[in-house]
């Protein structure tokens, strides 16, 4: 009976349906608009560089490491870093008349140049800031340049200055010290849109150092401190990874990983030397121009990648 019928809704089965969708309340209409414009805010105002966001991952592990574990840094040595770098960066941008931008990749530089070398004297970092930001202006092919700067100054320091040294177990092997590397790195990678060589890289490594764990019956607690330094991931996610000195295709990538890892194992575990990981990056490095000219493809741009996210 319509007339008995609760105004608005109709009796089904004993039980009361709306004839019209209940509105949703004013509480839930705030929330909704506050997350909407929380969006638009986050869309406009994030940074579209991801060197931003490599600064803030390698600013991560210099106070986790460098400086909350590994005293031998001297914070006058990481001072004087920075200063020469940005001088040095300021300085080719001016005599090369280019515009007084691009003093990102100089922070980046100086960030692993403190994270990764160390020196008795307090003349080296700067002296390798120096070495190693000017690489980018000097040392170049068909638009990029030849090495990661931060990977040279630290070579050639470590190879040439007496009392140098590369730092590579400051973050111990904690796995949730190996988490938060891989977790930021990968954001890092993700957003320069180059986290397949990364990947590959790791890949590669840790399943070599397998197969050499099961041809000589060692105890697989040697897999488990490799995946668990810091200075892999680091490398992996920071060093190996840089958009600007690596294969600009992406099967060229992957074969480019490949070769590095390949070289840093011989390096490691046929010769038995000491920083397999930066020198096997430098070694290969020479082989990046051949590779784009044999097999071409689209050149990396930092706005421009960050741009299309």
């Amino acid at each position: 009976m319509v007339g008995n019928a609760v105004a608005g809704a109709k009796a089904v089965s004993g039980v009361v349906v709306p004839l019209r969708p209940a509105l949703p309340s004013a509480r839930v209409l705030r929330v909704k608009l506050m997350l909407r414009d929380a969006g638009s805010w986050l869309r406009n105002e994030l940074p579209r560089d991801a060197r931003v966001y490599q600064i803030l991952f390698l600013a991560s592990l210099l106070t986790f490491g460098a400086l909350a574990r590994d005293f031998s840094l001297r914070p006058e040595q990481m001072l004087l870093a920075f200063a020469s770098g940005i001088a040095t960066q300021a300085f080719w941008l001016r005599a090369k008349g280019l515009r007084q931008k691009g003093y990102l990749s100089a922070v980046v530089t100086c960030f692993g140049l403190s994270i990764l070398l160390r020196s008795d004297a307090l003349w080296v970092h700067p002296l390798a800031a120096c070495v190693a930001v000017s690489s980018k202006f000097v040392l170049r092919i068909r638009g990029k340049h030849l090495f990661n700067p931060a990977t040279l100054g630290v070579i050639l320091a470590t190879a040439l200055l007496p009392g140098t040294w590369i730092s590579a177990g400051q973050w111990g092997n904690a796995l949730a010290a190996a988490v938060w590397f891989v977790v930021l790195g990968g954001v890092v990678t993700e957003r320069a849109r180059r986290a397949d060589i990364a990947w590959v890289f790791l890949a590669a490594w840790l399943g070599a150092v397998a197969l050499r764990i099961l041809w000589l019956g060692q105890s697989w607690a040697v897999w488990w401190h490799q995946l668990g330094n810091g200075a892999l991931l680091l490398f992996a996610f920071f060093m190996i990874s840089d958009p600007m000195t690596i294969p600009n295709r992406r099967s060229a990538r992957i074969a480019y990983a490949l070769i590095v890892a390949s070289i840093a194992f011989v390096w490691q575990y046929a010769w038995f030397r000491p920083n397999a990981l930066p020198w096997a990056l430098f070694l290969a490095t020479p082989l990046v121009p051949v590779i784009d000219y044999l097999f071409p493809g689209e050149k990396f741009e930092w706005r421009a990648a960050t741009a299309r996210k």
